[in-house]
């Protein structure tokens, strides 16, 4: 019993660290696709309305370079005044070449904000936009605790029953060949029995075919 529980354990963690590794190679796959480290951002605020809603999934493409940059594109960037949020505006005007500096508006906002929208250089540059996957940042608000950590528990749960019933499955297949092999056991010690009573018939049928022969000579005399 101590030897299957810690088999089942030892799948178990198996299982954990091919997840785990599986995860950390598609992020890792996922930034050097789109050079940057975080490719994916949640529209929080109304600013880009209608073109954003709030929850949509932004996927930012970093390999989009500053200076390819132009009037009307959406841009992912670090808010210049602290680098305390990140931002997502349009493009509004090129302000200066040398460096390249922008300012960018929110489609529903009436004018840019100071601080907010400019000056953008380089340095708070993080990407251009390239896909919008609508309301699917609903998701990111489930997965907060302790929901994030009820749906790790279901996993694990699911790993586990899994594990047990992939145990229980070779039980029953080594209990069911350890039956066949004693069935096949039973028949090869009856056999030895089997062939001495073959025997026997036949050492009978020989003694009696004897028989008449020895009554002949009998007579004769």
């Amino acid at each position: 019993m101590k030897l299957n529980k810690k088999i089942m354990s030892k799948g178990i963690l198996k299982d954990i660290i091919i997840v785990a590794i599986g995860v950390v190679a598609i992020w890792v796959g996922l930034q050097v696709v789109f050079g940057t480290q975080n490719p994916f951002y949640v529209v929080a605020s109304g600013s880009m309305i209608p073109v954003l809603q709030v929850y949509d999934v932004l996927i930012v493409q970093g390999h989009e370079p500053f200076e390819d940059i132009k009037v009307g594109d959406i841009i992912v960037f670090n808010r210049p005044s602290g680098h305390d949020r990140v931002i997502v505006h349009r493009v509004a005007a090129i302000i200066d070449d040398d460096p390249k500096t922008i300012r960018t508006k929110g489609d529903a906002n009436p004018a840019s904000i100071p601080g907010t929208d400019y000056p953008i250089t380089k340095e708070e540059y993080i990407g251009k936009v390239a896909y919008t996957i609508p309301q699917i940042g609903y998701v990111t608000q489930i997965l907060k605790p302790p929901m994030n950590y009820i749906i790790i528990v279901i996993v694990i749960g699911v790993m586990v029953v899994k594990q047990m019933s992939k145990k229980k499955n070779e039980k029953e297949l080594s209990l069911k060949s350890f039956n066949q092999n004693d069935s096949k056991v039973e028949l090869s010690a009856d056999i030895p029995e089997l062939d001495k009573l073959e025997k026997d018939n036949e050492y009978s049928k020989h003694e009696e075919s004897k028989l008449p022969e020895a009554d002949e000579s009998k007579d004769q005399k």
